[in-house]
């Protein structure tokens, strides 16, 4: 009984007078999102119709590092990135593993691309420790005007 008056007292917080107390799970959490722009350096999915997108920025030493990965693509959308894509085996990820997804031991089998197409994805603004995105950026288009030396370099978290 005391923890759901706890409850109502917090739910009543920065209500005026006039406004009903809300109860505690009508709360909304609002994620701050932007969209940036990132290199492509590997694929999931086969090079003819990828499904997501692995990302990467040069840091200022000009290594390629890995900042996240997309959502799965739409059919149209990984159509459209395939004609953009060109797999190599000479690339600055190769002999690196992927997981499958948080907590995973599973490997995720990716095919790494030469790293110069560019595109805008929206990321939340929440990073690792490393300084990578902590949630999967969400895929708006293709920036093939620009060349990754227009993005914004890797910052590395406090223990990236």
């Amino acid at each position: 009984m005391l923890a759901a008056r706890s409850r109502a007292a917090w739910a009543r917080v920065g209500s005026s007078a006039r406004q009903a107390a809300l109860p505690v799970r009508a709360w909304r959490k609002y994620k701050a999102r932007r969209t940036e722009d990132a290199i492509v350096a590997a694929i999931t999915g086969s090079p003819a119709a990828p499904r997501a997108l692995l990302l990467g920025r040069y840091d200022t030493a000009g290594r390629l590092r890995y900042v996240g990965r997309s959502t799965t693509l739409s059919q149209a959308s990984g159509r459209a990135v395939a004609g953009f894509l060109n797999p190599t085996a000479d690339h600055p990820w190769t002999g690196w593993t992927f997981s499958a997804g948080w907590g995973s031991r599973e490997s995720l089998h990716v095919t790494l691309v030469v790293p110069e197409l560019v595109v805008e994805v929206g990321v939340d603004v929440a990073r690792d420790g490393a300084g990578r995105w902590r949630h999967p950026a969400r895929w708006h288009r293709m920036r093939p005007e620009l060349v990754p030396a227009d993005t914004p370099r890797f910052e590395p978290g406090p223990t990236g």
